[in-house]
């Protein structure tokens, strides 16, 4: 499939992502892309994953593997362009509809203009169940010094995640409050 963009687009995803994987743990331990040693992202791997979706858009791509392989590139820079991250985000949204990616939005709007923003915009999404939304949640209230709500947030993600090293995660930002 030469010429379908989609293709390109997922490999491009694909590629981006896993050049970071290297640096996603530490001694088992999750670590933040905030945090990263960016020396360990495999840089031949970003070049390959850009090149890729270079040819999905010259392919004029712009299914949600282009968008989210956009996202991914702008991660792969030397600085973080949130307010771009939360127009493609936007843009996803308005593709598939996914509160999944309300939330990613919600967290590229938190970067970029204040936690307030991104507070807001998570407390009109109906994920309750989802680990993520309340670990996102705990750290916006962390960040605005709300520990009280922050603890509560915090202490709902970790009634509902799965992955021991989240859990461990979870427990150093709850106790860290």
């Amino acid at each position: 499939m030469p010429d379908e963009p989609e293709v390109f687009g997922l490999l491009a995803l694909m590629l981006l992502h896993d050049s970071r994987r290297d640096a996603r743990t530490r001694d088992g331990e999750l670590v933040l892309l905030a945090e990263q040693d960016r020396a360990l992202w495999d840089r031949s791997q970003i070049a390959a994953g850009r090149a890729a979706l270079e040819r999905a858009r010259a392919l004029h791509g712009e299914d949600s593997y282009v968008l989210q392989a956009s996202i991914a590139a702008l991660h792969a820079e030397p600085e973080t362009d949130w307010q771009e991250i939360a127009v493609l985000y936007t843009r996803l949204l308005e593709l598939t509809g996914s509160p999944v990616v309300a939330l990613n939005r919600a967290v590229a709007l938190a970067e970029a203009e204040g936690p307030e923003r991104g507070l807001a915009e998570i407390e009109q999404l109906e994920l309750d169940g989802y680990h993520y939304l309340h670990a996102t949640r705990g750290e916006l209230l962390r960040r605005l010094g709300r520990a009280s709500e922050a603890r509560g947030a915090f202490e709902r993600a970790l009634g509902l995640v799965r992955s021991e090293s989240e859990r461990r995660f979870l427990e150093r930002r709850l106790a860290s409050i």
